[in-house]
């Protein structure tokens, strides 16, 4: 009897603290707070990926982060465009913090990955390997309504729902480019940058494949928000 008491009290203090924290009775740095709303700005933690989680389930919340970011976009109207195929919550995205090679739509979701993979990851990489920004991201592209590889046999790609991009290079401030393709084989500086922006974007996406992965991705990284994790 005296032990479940004991358990009684302790569930009751947790749920307390929870409350607290939720209402904000208790104070708590927002970086701490696994309810706070994500700052894009602030150092990645444990909860990072928590926090982007919640933006998947609320339209509202992901447009409000998304807000904050230096991404320049418009929001694309929610349609089908086919089979499993569309747009929903959905931005088209003119200029990220650095320049595109053209306008793409990604998911309110993914554009939030894509800032923070730019923020943590491919800036700080850059700046490490080549003491400069990157001025360009070069892609591929990200909504295609198709079937995973195109297979007619296939389920339905993240493309499909503006859920992917596929990366294909960079141009750094100084005019140098480097590329996926021609690189990722290449040893030396190339090389290594594309691997640390391809090994940090896993703590922003869910899928990141690379040449690693298969023969397909051998001239691009193809980042997405999806149902699966793989990072290789």
């Amino acid at each position: 009897m005296r032990l479940l008491i004991v358990l009684l009290l302790l569930v009751l203090m947790i749920g307390g603290a929870i409350y607290g924290v939720r209402s904000g009775a208790i104070d708590v740095p927002p970086d701490w707070n696994p309810w706070a709303t994500l700052d894009v700005n602030a150092e990645p933690n444990f909860l990072t990926r928590y926090k982007l989680g919640r933006l998947s389930k609320s339209s509202e919340l992901c447009q409000q982060v998304l807000a904050t970011t230096n991404i320049e976009y418009e929001r694309v109207d929610n349609r089908m465009t086919g089979p499993a195929c569309g747009f929903f919550n959905a931005v088209r995205i003119q200029k990220t913090s650095s320049g595109v090679n053209k306008p793409f739509s990604l998911s309110c979701r993914a554009a939030v990955s894509l800032a923070l993979w730019e923020r943590h990851v491919l800036t700080p990489a850059a700046e490490k390997h080549f003491g400069q920004k990157v001025a360009t991201l070069e892609h591929f592209g990200s909504y295609s309504c198709r079937n995973v590889y195109g297979r007619a046999n296939a389920t339905r790609s993240q493309h499909a729902t503006a859920e992917a991009l596929d990366v294909a290079g960079f141009v750094l401030e100084d005019g140098e480019r480097i590329r996926v393709l021609k690189d990722w084989s290449a040893g030396g500086a190339h090389a290594a940058f594309l691997r640390d922006v391809r090994t940090g974007a896993c703590r922003f996406f869910d899928g990141v494949l690379s040449p690693d992965y298969n023969a397909a991705h051998r001239d691009h990284f193809h980042f997405d928000r999806g149902p699966y994790r793989v990072c290789r």
